[in-house]
């Protein structure tokens, strides 16, 4: 029975602003390495056949299940590590993990095996993969029987910022490598109090949000427990449309779905239904208990956990400079940052932004995040950095009624052709060649040339060469937004006027 990785990319992040943004969020960031959060994820189960041969897995490629405006960024990171999604499925709008899991397995269901389904957020970091794979093989074997499993990540203080899972009895199979039990419940975020007396009881683990089940179960267990999420899942499945990898939903048939986690629709029910006698027709609830450095790096805190500390227990990324400083975080993304005489901070810069928190006021960045959404302001959507499927643009300069931007293009990448209502655009290239269409004249520039596009104008902007293109894109006019853009034509498919978003 093959096991099928399947990563909720969903997240927004907020609490790692402003590193993580709406539109880049964290899971797309190189936190913990070179490779980013997702791409750790799908790396982690590399290995897992050769390690346990016994078990004789058979792994597809991952499933990813992401917000619509990521889809380019979790095709370009899986393209970056050579690998290719099973499907990317693209969420029009976010509904929670239990509809997103639900689409995983109509996805995954129609083949003829109804394979084991590993469910994985995409922005958690794990330092003993090998200990990791070896309870995904526990839990394969569990899951192929019939069980629904769950990990609890065995804790290491009395952490208040997780829910926790109670567990039961162990639970006996012959040939896993670790311990496992039955799955007693399900308790939310306590008190410090409570917490101390969770971690002194041994019984209690941290919910890790990781699952793993038979494709089949999960459709069953869904259909019984919210049948309402069911039914709109599948009515918006049923009518989706494929685009290449990605799997496109009915925006509007999507919209009408409840929003609910995996532990509230499903586990938690399941497991009171074990508790009181009434689950002798559904599926084992398993747990199994994980002590592998696990972290959801949920914040800026938790991110100088994990990271490697000098001698005085600072964590330093970038240009960053300490004297007389001990157990801060410096993240310097553009500028010098320097530190003298200060304790347990932490300080991101970009170069839009600087944070300023103590590691103990980490879980309120959110708050900032919150004041700029509610300020319509776009240092909450965006970096100054934009990611684009053809490459990236970066504003460095504006004012009344003009805007400078410097354009990166991929070889071999074009954007659409396009209008504005209200800007003029003039290019100049500084590096590799462009070739220009403006309405019925199509030419080339090199290093150094430049040309005008009037206010109205149809025109694309192609790299046919072999390096990138970068040039640098003054725009002039009564309205400067990117939402000022009608396509006529789209090699990736995006919307005829462009969202604010996308």
């Amino acid at each position: 029975m093959p096991l099928q990785p399947v990563i909720l990319s969903g997240g927004s992040g907020t609490r790692l602003w402003p590193l993580s943004r709406e539109a880049y969020p964290k899971q797309f960031l190189p936190l913990t390495s070179q490779h980013t959060m997702l791409q750790e994820t799908v790396g982690r189960l590399d290995g897992l056949a050769e390690e346990h041969p016994r078990q004789a897995i058979v792994q597809r490629d991952p499933l990813v299940v992401c917000n619509d405006a990521h889809r380019f960024l979790v095709a370009e990171q899986l393209r970056l590590i050579g690998r290719r999604p099973a499907s990317i499925v693209l969420e029009p709008k976010g509904r929670n993990t239990a509809p997103a899991l639900t689409l995983a397995a109509l996805v995954a269901a129609p083949s003829d095996d109804d394979p084991v389904m590993l469910v994985m957020p995409a922005d958690h970091n794990i330092r003993d993969e090998p200990g990791f794979r070896a309870a995904v093989a526990d839990a394969h074997a569990l899951a192929r029987d019939g069980a629904v499993v769950t990990f609890g990540i065995v804790p290491s203080k009395p952490e208040t910022g997780y829910g926790y899972i109670r567990q039961g009895a162990p639970f006996e199979m012959a040939d896993l490598h670790g311990a496992a039990y039955a799955l007693d419940g399900f308790v939310e975020k306590p008190d410090a109090e409570t917490a101390q007396r969770y971690l002194a009881s041994g019984d209690y683990l941290w919910n890790s949000g990781i699952f793993v089940l038979r494709a089949s179960v999960w459709l069953t267990l869904i259909e019984r427990f919210r049948p309402d999420i069911a039914q709109a899942v599948t009515l918006a499945f049923e009518s989706a449309t494929s685009d290449g990898d990605f799997l496109r939903l009915d925006g509007t048939l999507f919209a009408a779905c409840p929003s609910d986690s995996i532990d509230y629709a499903v586990m938690e029910p399941l497991a009171r239904a074990a508790r009181g006698g009434e689950g002798r027709d559904l599926p084992s609830a398993i747990v199994i208990p994980l002590n592998v450095g696990w972290s959801d790096v949920g914040a800026w805190s938790a991110l100088w956990e994990v990271r490697e500390q000098d001698a005085s227990g600072n964590v330093l990324d970038g240009d960053a400079f300490v004297h007389n400083a001990h157990d801060n975080l410096l993240v310097a993304k553009h500028r010098m940052v320097a530190a003298i005489g200060v304790d347990n901070l932490i300080v991101v810069e970009t170069p839009d932004a600087v944070l300023v928190a103590t590691k103990e006021a980490a879980q309120d960045v959110k708050a900032v995040t919150q004041f700029l959404q509610h300020q319509n302001r776009d240092e909450y959507i965006h970096h100054q950095r934009v990611h684009r499927p053809w490459g990236a643009y970066e504003s460095i300069g504006q004012g009344s009624r003009y805007q400078v931007k410097r354009l990166t293009v991929k070889p071999g990448e074009s954007l659409s052709l396009q209008m504005h209502h209200h800007r003029a655009e003039h290019w100049i290239v500084v590096s590799g060649t462009a070739r220009v269409s403006c309405d019925d004249k199509s030419f080339l520039l090199t290093e150094n040339q430049s040309t005008y596009i009037p206010v109205g104008t149809t025109h694309r902007l192609e790299n046919p060469g072999r390096i990138p293109l970068e040039l640098i894109e003054v725009q002039s006019g009564s309205y400067l937004g990117e939402d000022d853009i009608v396509r006529f034509e789209d090699r990736y498919n995006r919307d005829p006027v462009e969202p604010r978003q996308d």
